[in-house]
């Protein structure tokens, strides 16, 4: 099983769940509940993934980012994006140094 395999999949149940009953599912609650609460999801995972990086519990660390990604690709979801869109910008920014590649959005957006 690759990595992209479980983001796939959880991305499938996601959609699944988009027409879920909200009583019956988390995902569908998010979802329906707007951009606002999901994204209060992934502050609020954010923050707790920091939090966990400052007390130095690697395992934390890692349970806590499980939670983040998982918001993400609710996020993503919510603007009909999957997985694949993220790994196709990932791969486009492969090779390319990082000052560069920033350098070059914020010169996308001043056009």
């Amino acid at each position: 099983m690759t990595s992209q395999t479980i983001l796939h999949r959880l991305a499938e149940t996601i959609e699944a769940r988009k027409q879920a009953d909200a009583g019956n599912s988390y995902v569908a609650k998010l979802l329906q509940g707007g951009q606002d609460k999901i994204l209060k999801k992934i502050a609020e995972e954010s923050a707790e993934t920091i939090m966990a990086s400052k007390d130095g519990d690697a395992q934390h660390v890692v349970r806590e980012t499980a939670d983040l990604w998982f918001h993400c690709l609710v996020l993503l979801s919510h603007h009909n994006l999957s997985p694949e869109d993220v790994f196709q910008e990932l791969e486009r920014r492969e090779g390319l140094s990082g000052i560069t590649e920033k350098a070059a959005r914020n010169t996308n957006k001043a056009g």
